[in-house]
């Protein structure tokens, strides 16, 4: 981890590479890991910002275990013994009023401030907003995550060792579809050569995918993976948990949703049109 915190990029970046995401889809942060990234050097000292940010959540009437899950886990401190150790599974907001409760004179806590601000006020937005959207404008939105994921899923892919991109992206659709390639998924789909099958997925399917995305990046990060083999492996496993939680959930299969009329890139070109015509 970086010790000197200089552009509020690179802040940001330690902020999201810090984050997680449960078996429920749901981000948090460690409050552990928080502390380094805000450069307090005491568990004592941030457990006190933890305590005013925890007040703050109670005054703004919002439960204080649905942002400030106590976490109790068993540490080594040499020679065999170990003792408990307290954290915090942090949400986005209680990572804000940490943020809104910490020093001032520490440049790490304002640019917090700023990035968890904006961050919870989109989160915030988005979620309102979501369920007002049309099926094909949620479609747009959850496109734009998996493409965001997958870049992210690229750069920890390639850290693992990953070289052939193709199979390691194959190996994840195995395991949520069952045994079928993005080729397989194409053919069934009735798409043209080379077509994009995500722009060919409805909202609920594209979600799916993103969990998957995701859960398989937080996993090759976690657990260290550092060969091809074990990457690939990682992913399919993902994928098929993924799959099979849907089906203990009485869900709908990934290869049995129904398949849009039209791509996103047809969408997208009409949208074009109409706002050319407009114009």
């Amino acid at each position: 981890m970086k010790t000197e915190i200089i552009k509020i990029e690179d802040n940001t970046k330690l902020f999201e590479d810090i984050k997680c995401i449960d078996e429920f889809g749901n981000e948090y942060w460690n409050a552990r890991e928080l502390m380094r990234v805000l450069r307090y050097s005491k568990w004592d000292n941030f457990e006190k910002v933890i305590d005013k940010a925890k007040s703050a959540c109670n005054l703004s009437n919002n439960n204080i275990d649905n942002h400030f899950a106590d976490v109790r886990k068993m540490v080594s401190i040499g020679s065999g013994a170990k003792r408990e150790q307290i954290d915090y599974k942090l949400s986005r907001y209680a990572c804000y009023l940490i943020a809104q409760n910490g020093d001032p004179r520490k440049e790490s806590i304002a640019l917090a401030q700023t990035y968890f601000a904006v961050q919870t006020r989109k989160q915030e937005i988005s979620e309102k907003e979501y369920s007002k959207l049309s099926e094909d404008d949620k479609r747009f939105y959850q496109r734009n995550l998996t493409r965001k994921g997958n870049y992210s899923l690229n750069i920890a892919a390639k850290n693992a060792g990953v070289k052939n991109f193709d199979k390691f992206h194959n190996y994840g659709y195995k395991g949520l579809y069952n045994g079928e390639t993005a080729d397989d998924i194409a053919k069934r789909k009735g798409l043209r050569y080379r077509e994009d099958i995500l722009d060919n997925m409805g909202s609920e399917e594209l979600a799916a995918n993103l969990f998957r995305i995701t859960q398989t990046e937080q996993k090759l990060k976690r657990e260290r993976i550092n060969t091809e083999k074990d990457a690939n492996q990682t992913h399919y496993e993902v994928g098929s948990k993924i799959r099979k939680t849907i089906k203990e959930l009485g869900g709908t299969m990934p290869e049995d949703l129904p398949t849009p009329k039209k791509s996103l890139k047809e969408l997208e070109k009409e949208k074009k049109l109409i706002e050319n015509i407009k114009k």
